[in-house]
């Protein structure tokens, strides 16, 4: 086995032609085996197993830098850089993280997660070598989906001046996570029926000199490819054209829903895992197609992530022309949804949290100084969203909910969280977002209001005295767990829906200084501020006692959702807890 051998690039160097070929599936073993138990990345690595192994075999890591753009297709790249035992020893999984690491190994430069970064980041890279008279080849490995994202542009169009070595390695799968949207895809397409001789070039127009390599699951087409290329004086584009999934049979044939998985049966490819409930994403596309059949002035956006709200690919037909993806470019996705807004139509946002933090230029210029009446559905906004350092949903609480003219609102529930979907996207006066909750799909049963216009009313939902707790979204069902555990130590805790994050009722705040002693607030995001430090900056001169319970300001890495609420003492016993403390 040659993988087991494998210590560093110098290693791939060693191998022969056939030898190559047989890392190239020992690799793709290694991937299947732990993927199907592990879950993780499936379809670009897969694709990308022959490139990694060539540019090892030519370049010289990690003198030669090699950044990898968001780090999908990074696992071969640490299985050759001397991290292959987390690839072929189950208990060694967790030993390495599913993004490149600097932590991990000198090989890797910097923490990726998000996407469209790699042609800046290598650009600067490039650019210190050649003031400090450093040595050493510069590459950026970026795919097609990511170049719709304008930070690539935008680092095509500065690499074009280096004027020195700057190699950028363009995976081209024809596919982004699901399908790609955009004119550039076109000469993509043209390029490869060319083989590379198109007379129009995206790379060449943008300044750069260019390579085409048709077969970009060929060892040895790779290696005299970037042979070529290796120690270049000039920026240089080199096209490589690959299979996302390649030899998983599954994956090869269904690339959308394999580009990442869950643990699954490697001779069935079905999921081990088999949830039966509902879920928010496909409740809201089912929701939103009923409303386009009515109102054909309700358009649903994406940037590249339309399973988000359960567009599947059966779903966007559907929708047709009501569905727009701008591809990995989430300021174009908020910008136009400004547009949409402004001239008469309805447009619907749906986003994740983490990706959210790419937009808060345009949302805050673009879409709330203008007013413009767009729905945001914000989705894995919780502690129990994604999980690892690049990618965490408790920050956009603070980051958004202090624009000026933007609401944000929180529902409790399924009812409330339709309750208010159907007044954002109806109502033309302000910008609203939804925090879509993430402790699953609870039903309450209770009837909400559809009119939101008097903004920041709270609602008192449990009447009691001594102690307020105040749970925003997600949460609510700590709150009334609290003040259940509050109930049975004697004290009748007054229960509140926020309903709105981004202001306070200052009618409410200032009735409860009457017969409470301790104000409770909950947030599943980081306290920095956040919700709970504006209902304490409220009472910061009363007597009123304020206990804020949310996150510490830290970048949380592959973290245990319960481990992470308890150790914030969010939990309704320790709230419960802090209350008496303070109540003796």
């Amino acid at each position: 086995m040659y993988l087991e051998k494998i210590s560093a690039p110098s290693d791939v160097k060693q191998l022969n032609i056939e030898e190559r070929r047989q890392l190239a599936q020992e690799m793709r073993d290694a991937l299947l085996k732990r993927l199907s138990a592990h879950g993780g990345h499936f379809g670009p690595n897969f694709g990308m197993v022959e490139a990694t192994i060539a540019l090892h075999y030519v370049f010289d890591s990690p003198t030669d830098k090699i950044i990898f753009d968001v780090s999908h297709q990074s696992y071969p790249h640490k299985m050759l850089t001397g991290r292959k035992d987390a690839y072929l020893y189950p208990e060694r999984y967790d030993d390495v993280s599913g993004y490149s690491c600097p932590e991990e190994s000198e090989h890797d430069f910097f923490e990726i997660g998000h996407t469209s970064t790699s042609i800046s980041l290598a650009c600067g890279m490039a650019k210190a070598r050649d003031i400090t008279g450093g040595k050493g080849n510069v590459i950026a490995v970026i795919g097609d989906g990511s170049l719709s994202g304008g930070e690539a542009l935008e680092g095509l169009d500065v690499a074009a001046e280096l004027n020195s070595n700057f190699i950028v390695v363009v995976n081209d799968n024809d596919m982004s996570i699901a399908e790609n949207h955009g004119g550039m895809y076109r000469n993509l397409k043209e390029l490869r029926d060319t083989n590379g001789t198109a007379a129009n070039n995206i790379f060449k127009a943008m300044g750069l000199e260019y390579v085409y390599v048709g077969e970009g699951n060929n060892i040895d087409a790779l290696i005299a490819a970037f042979e070529s290329v290796k120690d270049t004086q000039k920026p240089v584009a080199v096209h490589i054209y690959t299979q996302k999934g390649k030899g998983y049979q599954p994956a090869e044939e269904n690339k959308e829903n394999w580009h990442w998985c869950m643990p699954f049966d490697v001779e069935t490819g079905e999921s081990k895992f088999h949830f039966d409930g509902e879920d928010y994403g496909t409740l809201t596309a089912d929701y939103l197609l009923k409303k386009m059949e009515k109102d054909p002035s309700v358009l649903a956006i994406t940037s590249a992530t339309p399973t988000v709200f359960g567009f599947t690919k059966d779903k966007r037909e559907k929708a047709g022309s009501q569905f727009v993806d701008v591809g990995i470019a989430e300021e174009t996705a908020v910008a136009l949804a400004s547009g949409v807004a402004k001239n008469g139509a309805k447009p619907v946002y749906g986003v994740y949290s983490t990706f959210l933090q790419r937009t808060y230029d345009q949302i805050s210029q673009d879409v709330c100084i203008n007013k413009s009446a767009v729905t945001f559905l914000v989705y894995a906004a919780s502690v129990w969203g994604m999980n690892d350092v690049t990618h965490l949903g408790i920050y956009d609480i603070p980051m958004i909910s202090n624009i000026p003219n933007l609401v944000y609102l929180a529902p409790t529930c399924k009812e409330e969280y339709f309750a208010m979907t159907e007044w954002a996207i109806e109502q033309n006066k302000y910008p609203v977002a939804v925090r879509v909750p993430s402790n699953g799909v609870i039903k309450s049963g209770r009837e909400f209001p559809t009119d939101y216009n008097t903004l920041n009313k709270f609602e008192i939902t449990r009447q009691g005295k001594e102690v307020a707790v105040i749970a925003v979204g997600d949460f609510y069902q700590i709150g009334e767990a609290t003040v259940s555990a509050l109930a049975e130590k004697g004290i009748e805790a007054t229960l509140i829906n926020p309903r709105f994050i981004s202001g306070i009722d200052k009618t409410l705040l200032e009735e409860l200084k009457k017969e409470h002693k301790i104000v409770v607030t909950l947030e599943d995001g980081i306290l920095s501020g956040g919700f709970g430090e504006k209902i304490a900056g409220y009472y910061g001169t009363s007597e009123i006692k304020v206990l804020n319970y949310g996150f510490k300001k830290t970048f949380l890495d592959r973290y245990n959702a319960d481990e992470i609420l308890k150790e914030n003492r969010i939990t309704p016993e320790l709230i419960t807890e802090d209350c008496l403390f303070l109540l003796k």
